[in-house]
């Protein structure tokens, strides 16, 4: 039998990337645009932790389902780990308006390429309407590079480069960033939870 799992996000990119991701379990996952909820969550905290488990409670409670959120972002070394927790708010607009506020910040700064280090960091926090919650991390290492490259991915993944792989994250066949991505490596770890509560 399959269980219902709520991904707490209208984010399409990750909708898309956690149904990759958690293909090979028995869960039926559902959005808060098939459930008709659009909650007004405000993401105040000053972690990723914190917002997840705003998001994942607020939705396990307006749906009475299982209810899985996540919080995640970019820090770059040379901007002091900016743009951090507040990457989805980085500047006004879309993705391309962000990536180019980022790459702005990083010039003002006079940061050279080889001092570009960054990470991208995921807490996933998984809540059930009775107010019990579980929460997991990931990360991925890369670099930030001036021009945007590939169509895949969203967010900053053009201008993340990853040197093992020789490419930006955007770049990356789907499969691949849905293995070594700070969101795939946090799934990895929640599915052991998962797992124990569908039994």
């Amino acid at each position: 039998m399959s269980t219902k799992l709520l991904i707490a996000t209208h984010n399409r990119g990750k909708l898309r990337e956690y149904a990759a991701l958690l293909a090979n379990l028995p869960l039926t996952l559902l959005s808060p645009d098939e459930l008709g909820l659009d909650l007004d969550v405000v993401e105040s905290g000053d972690t990723y932790a914190d917002n997840a488990a705003f998001k994942a409670n607020a939705y396990a409670q307006a749906s009475g389902m299982l209810s899985l959120a996540d919080d995640s972002g970019l820090e770059v070394a040379a901007l002091d780990g900016a743009p951090g927790v507040r990457s989805a708010r980085y500047a006004l607009g879309d993705d391309a308006d962000r990536v180019k506020a980022l790459l702005r910040a990083l010039d003002k700064a006079g940061t050279p390429q080889e001092e570009r280090a960054a990470r991208f960091y995921c807490v996933i926090v998984l809540a059930t309407p009775d107010g019990r919650s579980w929460s997991a991390e990931g990360e991925c290492a890369g670099r930030i590079i001036d021009t945007p490259r590939g169509s895949g991915g969203f967010g900053y993944d053009p201008v993340f480069f990853i040197s093992s792989h020789g490419c930006t994250m955007a770049e990356l066949p789907s499969e691949e960033k849905n293995r070594i991505s700070h969101r795939a490596r946090a799934a990895q770890a929640i599915r052991p939870i998962l797992e124990r509560l569908m039994r």
